[in-house]
Parts: structure tokens; sequence; C-alpha cells
């Protein structure tokens, strides 16, 4: 069912709702653009989803004409009133939750496992990415739509060789798999940011079995905190690491930008085995 909606820059003007720099606020008015958003996860008739920092509505009002019942979060309380007005439009179909995603326990906001589809702030938008990733898996979200910088983007999605392989890729793909599922040009936000930017998709995956969160963490903050040297140097200080490497016929004259998750994985699940991934419990 179609609903008449008034523009969006109208609610934007009525309720004063200039961007704010400080919450890292763009907003996107282009509907053909905020429907192909909506429409990435697939068919949300009746699927329950989180949207983190709504702002006015632009992404909600796509979200809900695709049928989704939506759980907003919004920090800006200037913004709860014009989300009111959509609540008023699609009667229960849409709950506001004013406050930082942050600090909001989400999961227990649901009973099933939500669809998250935001258009994220880009100051919180990568702790609030490694937090869902770094939860209990198998995930109590069913996949994610995020809006990213696009540099932030390339390096959620990069393979090994890439300049933008690092920590951020394997923490994504080892639980999930991640794709750019569009581009979007600044020029497509009020105000246009200084970047470009991308949404990318993720579809949580079955991690390997016998592999720790912490210790790949550790591993991987110690080879990339060092890109530029050997293995050998890169991982001294971590215990058992050249064992497994020897172990695993990895060279210890390679770089971590040339190890893939794979062989990360792999190296994690070695040292844990050998009793070397304690410290990191």
């Amino acid at each position: 069912m179609s609903i008449d909606l008034p523009p969006l820059r109208e609610v934007i003007a009525r309720y004063g709702l200039n961007a704010s720099k400080a919450l890292g606020q763009n907003f996107l008015f282009d509907g053909q653009l905020l429907a192909r958003i909506a429409a990435v996860p697939g068919d949300l008739t009746d699927a329950e989803v989180l949207e983190v920092g709504p702002g006015p509505g632009g992404l909600t009002r796509a979200l809900l004409a695709a049928g989704a019942r939506v759980t907003a979060i919004e920090r800006d309380h200037r913004c709860i009133p014009a989300l009111a007005e959509l609540g008023d439009a699609y009667p229960g179909r849409l709950r506001v939750i004013e406050g930082d995603a942050l600090a909001i326990d989400a999961p227990a906001l649901f009973e099933g496992r939500p669809h998250i589809v935001s258009n994220l702030p880009y100051n919180v938008g990568t702790a609030l990415l490694i937090g869902w990733l770094s939860a209990d898996w198998q995930p109590w979200w069913r996949s994610l739509t995020l809006m990213f910088q696009r540099e932030v983007a390339d390096r959620i999605v990069a393979t090994a060789n890439d300049d933008a392989y690092g920590r951020l890729a394997i923490l994504s793909q080892w639980r999930s798999a991640a794709r750019i599922a569009m581009p979007v040009h600044r020029s497509a936000f009020t105000p246009p940011p200084k970047v470009m930017s991308a949404v990318v998709h993720f579809v949580p995956t079955d991690p390997p079995v016998g592999v720790r969160l912490p210790v790949l963490e550790r591993l991987t903050a110690a080879a990339f905190g060092q890109r530029r040297k050997m293995l050998r140097q890169s991982l001294k200080g971590v215990a058992g690491a050249g064992d497994a490497m020897e172990m695993l016929g990895i060279e210890q004259t390679r770089r971590a930008e040339t190890v893939t998750i794979d062989e990360f994985v792999a190296l994690a699940r070695t040292m844990d085995r050998s009793g070397h991934g304690s410290e990191a419990r």
C-alpha cells in the first residue's frame, strides 16, 4: 500500500534538522537510492530490521515501504518528532528508541534475528561493526547492510596483497561473506561529505572450528602493528607463533599483508591447540 508522505526536505525544514557534524550526520534524500539500499538484504516483508542513526527518516521510509518492521535507535533528540510522524503513518511498524547505539543492548530488543540496515554515522560506524562481528556466533543478526566511507568499505572486503588488507578485513571475513553492494557518490548526501561512500552487505557464515577470536585478534594485532616487517620480527613477541608458522610451512620472511585469512586462522588454531592461546582467554 502506497502511503503519501511529505517530502523529506519539507520535514527537515519544519523541524530545523540541520545535519550535525558532531554526530557524523549526512542525510540522503534520493528516494530511488534509498529504496535500492533497502532492497539489498532481500525481501523485507514483515521482517524485523534494526536501523542505527535514522536521522529524519529517509532510509526508514524506504524500509517501511519495503514492508519491514523497524526498530530505530536515534541519539539526536531533534529527530524524534520527525520519526514519530513516520510511526503515525505506519501504525505498529516503527519503534523508536532514543539513545546511543554503542550503549544499548540491541540483541535484547528482539526475540528473533533482525536484519541491520543503516546509513551509519561515520564517527561510530567501525566501532559498531566490530561489536556486531565480535558477538557470540551464530550471531544475533541475520545480515548487515551498512553505509561506510569508501576507504573503510575497501578495508572490509580487501584480500591478501591488497593495499587495504588488514585486521578489519580478517575480522569481517572469517565470520561472514562481505561484499560492496553499491558505491554512493558524495553528491548524494546533504551536506556532501569530503569522501565517497559505499554500502557493504554482510551475511554470517560458520566460523572455522577450533579458533577463538581473542587469539586471532592478538595474532593480527602484532602482525599488522608492524606490517612492513617480516613475520619473524612482527610476531617475535607472540608466544608460539614461530613454532606454528614452522608447523604450517608459512615462511617467516613473509609480511602480514601477504598472509591470507585462512592462513591467519590456521596459525591461531595451531597456537591455541599447542597451549599458546591461553593468555588470550
